[in-house]
């Protein structure tokens, strides 16, 4: 109740200060008091939804949600996009905290597993959703006169877009709930391992829509090997900043907190004037951490927990925010009716998936769960096809935005429900060993 009543007084006092404001609403420092609102406010939504068994990350998203430029405009559009200043961190964070809990000692029994899994997930898939989308053409708002080799280049390019997934939200809910089990590492290894698939999948779809519609030849290489550079560059990148991390752990060892949060600074910042990938960089980065030199004692975890809160909580915040209603509000039925497919393509691929690689009932049951957000890669798969295919491009975007907003609020409460259901919740705090970890089934009692 005390926090509710907070939470009330808190955005109370941001609505009058927003409304009060001189020459038409415009503040003189709009992004501190959007700072300011979102770390307290989005942090007592947060502990809210916990109290109801919701993810924190859906009260932030909720938070930003409501409180953004399509609702009650306490958190207006510039402010939204000023909050955006800390996307960069908050993704090499996550990504970094990815790496530190895959181990490869404790996945190597699995890994075999996990790749059947994933691979059999995306086979069926494909097989179900490019049929469907190709034969919905004609009615999906994109490019309905398209015909031939023109549809079905674009059926696949669209296909790969839906079928993506989000590390980056999967990485963050296991993140918030302290998460380590079977069941944490299977969906985080097939999300990050689908999505390096997708992206070159979605690079050769890329090159067969430039062919078909004549912008391109086919045997133009330039942007695979871009792509090349992009993924080859970035994990020799985040290994690099990994080494030179580890030795700092083992030979300073001090003011972890502030190290750390300089690690996602230059992993995020530096990267990109490189064409590197901070997402695959960071990931890297964390598994060299964890795999070659890792830390001893709860002094990096404690690092990780007092920094990643407030990233997390402006980051989701940020993106409730800018989440695109009017574009839900136009196309929502189109943007529904395909989730809709997506979600029961998910369930079924992984349960027959699961037969093949014969991985227990119990675990098809709850990685499925894991597999439903959609979020930064999506988006920026589809602001790369907007940029180039401009006409197109911008009715593609705006479908997919549509479907992003419908996964990046279902998705984190899915997957926790998954991760409660395995037991798995708050493991990493309970301290379980490497025996005890490796002696868990691969599905939830």
């Amino acid at each position: 109740m005390r926090r509710l009543l907070a939470l009330t007084l808190t955005l109370t006092v941001a609505s009058l200060v927003v409304s009060w404001a001189p020459e038409g609403g415009q503040l003189a420092r709009p992004t501190a008091l959007a700072l300011g609102v979102a770390l307290i406010a989005a942090a007592l939504a947060g502990e809210l939804f916990e109290r109801i068994r919701l993810p924190r990350l859906s009260g932030y998203l909720v938070f930003g949600l409501v409180c953004g430029p399509y609702l009650a405009n306490i958190i207006t559009r510039p402010m939204a996009r000023d909050l955006q200043f800390v996307n960069g961190l908050a993704i090499s964070l996550i990504a970094l905290i990815a790496g530190l809990e895959l181990n490869y000692n404790r996945i190597k029994p699995r890994l075999a597993v996990m790749l059947k899994l994933g691979t059999g997930t995306l086979l069926i898939m494909y097989a179900v959703l490019l049929p469907i989308l190709w034969l919905a053409w004609p009615w999906l708002p994109i490019e309905p006169g398209a015909t031939g080799t023109s549809r079905l280049a674009l059926a696949l390019l669209f296909t790969t877009i839906v079928v993506s997934f989000s590390p980056t939200v999967t990485i963050a809910v296991i993140a918030d709930t302290r998460s380590r089990g079977p069941i944490t590492e299977m969906v985080l290894a097939l999300v990050v391992l689908a999505d390096l698939f997708l992206i070159v999948l979605f690079t050769l779809s890329m090159q067969l829509v430039r062919w078909t519609s004549g912008t391109d030849l086919p045997g133009d290489v330039s942007l695979l090997a871009r792509i090349s550079w992009e993924i080859f560059g970035s994990l020799a990148f985040g290994a690099a900043f990994g080494a030179i991390f580890a030795f700092y752990l083992r030979k300073v060892g001090r003011e972890l907190t502030i190290a750390l949060l300089a690690l996602c600074v230059a992993l995020s910042e530096l990267g990109p004037l490189f064409h590197f990938e901070p997402l695959l960089a960071s990931l890297t980065a964390g598994l060299v951490v964890e795999n070659i030199a890792p830390p001893s004692g709860d002094s990096l975890r404690d690092a990780v927990e007092r920094g990643a809160l407030p990233v997390l909580i402006v980051f989701f915040a940020a993106a409730g925010a800018s989440l695109q209603l009017d574009a839900l509000a136009v196309i929502g039925l189109v943007a529904a009716a395909v989730s809709a497919v997506r979600l029961v393509t998910i369930r079924a691929g992984v349960d027959l998936a699961a037969r093949v690689a014969r991985v227990p009932g119990e675990t098809a049951d709850l990685v499925w769960m894991g597999l439903v957000s959609q979020a930064g890669v999506t988006l920026g798969l589809v602001i790369l096809v907007a940029s180039e295919f401009q006409d197109w491009g911008a009715r593609l975007q705006s479908l997919m935005v549509a479907m992003i907003a419908i996964h990046e609020l279902i998705g984190p409460v899915l997957f926790r429900a998954a991760l409660a259901r395995a037991g798995e919740i708050g493991k990493m705090d309970a301290g379980v060993t490497e025996r005890e970890f490796d002696a868990e089934p691969l599905h939830a009692d």
